[in-house]
């Protein structure tokens, strides 16, 4: 097997150098004067794309806390536990209408929400200091949040 010549080899890098040269300088849209033979022709430079509109964001009417129903539960043997929730969400704002004890197991201390009630209950969850949200479920009442407090919540 014959190796290539050392012209040959010369050629090809300097065929590579020159492509690499040609990407590295290529320019898309020239601006400025683009010559033809026998005349001059004024190229106008290349305008700006304009700036994308953004539409305008569809803002929700914030959480009223007073128009909305809560009801406490604990789910713990901490006694008094619904109690005092209740009482700091009234003074948060929130219209507690019950709290009483759960039965059931619950894994953590939670927000349960109607899909209606959503925004309303990350608000309640961040005023209590409580992340766990979840849906509502049978046999929780669909027109309110209801907070089921375990043994890992403090007051």
């Amino acid at each position: 097997m014959a190796l290539p010549s050392p012209l040959v080899m010369l050629s090809v890098a300097a065929v590579a150098i020159a492509g690499v040269a040609f990407v590295a300088t290529h320019d898309d849209e020239p601006q400025g004067r683009a010559e033809t033979v026998g005349q001059t022709v004024e190229t106008p430079p290349a305008t700006p794309d304009p700036e994308p509109t953004q539409k305008p964001r569809k803002t929700k009417p914030p959480v009223k806390r007073g128009s909305i129903y809560v009801e406490v539960y604990n789910n713990s043997n901490v006694a008094g536990l619904a109690g005092r929730t209740a009482k700091t969400a009234t003074d948060a704002g929130w219209q507690v209408v019950g709290s009483d004890n759960w039965r059931g197991t619950i894994p953590a201390s939670t927000v349960y929400f109607p899909p209606r009630l959503e925004r309303a209950a990350r608000l309640l969850g961040k005023d209590l200091g409580i992340t766990r949200l979840m849906p509502a479920v049978a046999p929780m009442r669909f027109d309110r949040l209801t907070v089921i407090l375990t043994p890992d919540f403090t007051s």
